[in-house]
């Protein structure tokens, strides 16, 4: 594909060129980083570290509408996403853009699901190399790196007075040329690809995931967990800060006569999610929710897809209040299935 570039105070000059797209980037909600309709070009901003939120909302929001209907009446309303409805995510992190493609195997799966298709059929991704990873990252364990195009249409990289925008699809070219990029020599390649090499060198957290998946099985009734879910509260930052947890709620909302049925995100660490109508929870204590959530992530799901459900982007453990952190986790799983296989 092709090398483009633009100098740093021209962003909202490009963004403006972007007629026939519905714009996303990184924006301040109180105090919050999340993605946003872009409304005002110049305020945009690239320089940010990660959003708290990740975007995976922009594919599959929070809550949304998945039909219409009348009560007493058996005709529907659908509410699926216009496909031909353009969008651009500018910004978005390389370990974001991992993720979409990590959650496509499960909505793709047995039966497509046509809310979560047609956005992804409509959206382009503009990605942000990362310079400086953060503490937590560790995404090149998980098949990610600080310059990844894995799930990208373009990545543009910061090189000082200007960004470099390396396109990689076809939608990449067109946002491109959209936002009346000129055109990048060597110059800007090479030292975009000195950049990705460097940020690759920064990253400080690593974790050996071979053999993970296997033992993580052997490991289900094991008083291992304990210590982890000990001092967990439940509260669900972990899933829903994810850019690859998924769970969901399906719940029938009326007012009057007027109803819908809608989609809200859920997530496996809440005690309500597992509990039947009759009252038997299969998934009665922390520990077993902790188990399933670091089981899911790293060995059900790798079954299922041949993929980690995770991007290593650090946000669970960022924003943990007790301080769990995954890889440490999964280093004592690692420890704990030693011991296991030991005394067997």
């Amino acid at each position: 594909m092709g090398d483009y570039k633009f100098a740093k105070d021209k962003l909202a000059e490009a963004l403006s060129g972007l007629t026939d797209y519905e714009v996303f980037a990184p924006a301040a909600v109180g105090d919050v980083l999340r993605f946003k309709v872009v409304e005002d070009p110049a305020s945009v901003s690239l320089d940010y570290d990660n959003t708290t939120v990740p975007p995976k909302e922009l594919m599959f929001p929070q809550t949304e509408t998945l039909f219409k209907y009348r009560l007493g009446q058996t005709d529907i309303e659908p509410t699926v996403p216009d496909a031909s409805a353009k969008r651009a995510v500018v910004g978005i992190r390389p370990c974001d853009a991992l993720a979409y493609t990590i959650v496509d195997n499960l909505y793709g799966w047995d039966f497509p699901d046509p809310y979560y298709q047609q956005r992804r059929e409509a959206t382009t991704l503009v990605g942000l190399a990362c310079s400086d990873p953060c503490a937590n990252c560790f995404c090149p364990s998980v098949g990610g790196a600080p310059a990844s195009e894995k799930g990208l249409d373009a990545l543009i990289f910061d090189l000082g007075d200007a960004y470099y925008v390396k396109t990689l699809t076809d939608k990449g070219e067109e946002f491109a040329k959209a936002a009346g990029l000129e055109a990048a020599g060597d110059a800007e390649a090479k030292a975009a690809a000195k950049q990705g090499e460097e940020a690759l060198g920064k990253v400080q957290r690593s974790i050996d995931t071979a053999g993970i998946p296997e033992h993580l099985p052997e490991l289900y009734d094991d008083k291992f967990w304990e210590q982890f879910s000990d001092r967990c509260l439940s509260c669900g930052i972990c899933t829903f800060l994810c850019p690859t947890c998924h769970c969901f709620d399906i719940q029938d909302e009326s007012e009057g006569f007027d109803s819908r049925r809608a989609r809200m995100w859920d997530t496996c660490m809440f005690a309500e999610y597992t509990r039947h109508t009759s009252g038997h929870n299969p998934r009665p204590t922390r520990k077993e929710r902790t188990r399933n959530r670091i089981s899911h992530k790293y060995s059900y799901f790798p079954e299922k897809f041949d993929v980690i459900a995770c991007v290593g982007c650090g946000r669970c453990i960022n924003n943990c209040p007790v301080n769990i952190d995954i890889v440490d986790i999964l280093e004592k799983s690692k420890q704990a299935g030693a011991k296991e296989a030991k005394t067997a």
